[in-house]
């Protein structure tokens, strides 16, 4: 009896023991990036030309302005640990660590990456934007990626085929809402068949997390404000907005030069040496 008795409490042992175990060191879990589109503190509200309910904005010239359509590229995806080691998130694969994030699909504005390892994380890096060296209009390498950013309802690709779009916006400025119409993306130099690097509009975002993202037994959910008044009333640039044909003339795609669209790249996601963060903050970090 005595025998049994204790090996009855070797068993209830072991089973508290493996419990405990299991409690403190828990399998990956996932980190959620949900992406906040603002005017100031203000979450943006798309809309048409005469909508009474688009979220408007005055730029530090004070032009009025609001949007009907929003969307960006988030890919090279890396997180930094408490300890300063680097945990990189399939940043050279489009269909698993890239997102087109279209402020019109709610669903786009929180991006899940899976797996992530245990422990304490400190910052994010990410790009906004593609890499040059994945930066191909590849269906065969990255089919999913492809897909969604050439749906009709996306258009996130160059028309002369060389690249990704990395920003596109559309919308309306001044009291007479003109069309605002700015896209952005890496530019090619050269004839088909040669073409060779032009503008790098890839940009690198650092963001310092305002407390630690653990993960474990909880998946945390790091909201990230990307601020569109950055957009002309910049770190870097203040812009003013112009209808023509002049060289000087920048509110739409088929008219600014590459030198413009960099003025607004630069807002956006920073000029990569004195402004590392451009548009983007860390609102919170939530368990």
């Amino acid at each position: 009896m005595k025998t049994l008795t204790t090996y009855f409490a070797l068993c209830i042992g072991l089973a508290l023991f493996v419990s405990c175990n299991d409690k403190e060191d828990p399998v990956a879990n996932s980190i959620t990036l949900h992406f906040n589109n603002t005017f100031g503190d203000e979450t943006i509200v798309l809309g048409d030309a005469i909508s009474a309910t688009a979220t408007e904005n005055t730029s530090a010239e004070g032009q009025i302005h609001h949007f009907s359509e929003l969307k960006y590229v988030i890919s090279n995806i890396r997180l930094i640990k408490a300890d300063g080691g680097e945990f990189p998130y399939h940043i050279n694969d489009l269909d698993k660590g890239a997102t087109v994030v279209n402020h019109a699909k709610p669903q786009t504005l929180d991006y899940v990456l899976s797996n992530i390892p245990t422990g304490g994380y400190k910052q994010i890096k990410f790009g906004l934007g593609v890499k040059q060296d994945l930066n191909t209009l590849d269906e065969v390498r990255f089919p999913k990626f492809y897909s969604a950013a050439g749906e009709n309802d996306t258009e996130m690709m160059w028309e002369w085929g060389a690249g990704y779009r990395f920003t596109k916006i559309e919308g309306f400025y001044d009291t007479d809402n003109k069309e605002l119409s700015i896209h952005t993306g890496s530019t090619v130099e050269g004839e088909e068949g040669s073409y060779t690097q032009g503008v790098d509009a890839y940009r690198d975002i650092i963001l310092d997390l305002n407390t630690n993202a653990v993960v474990g037994s909880t998946a945390p959910r790091i909201i990230i404000k990307a601020d569109f008044d950055k957009l002309l009333s910049g770190k870097t640039n203040t812009i003013t907005l112009t209808t023509g044909t002049g060289m000087g003339d920048n509110a739409t795609p088929n008219i600014h030069t590459a030198a413009q669209m960099v003025t607004f790249v630069d807002n956006l996601g920073g000029d990569g040496t004195s402004d590392i963060s451009g548009m983007f903050s860390i609102q919170s970090v939530e368990d």
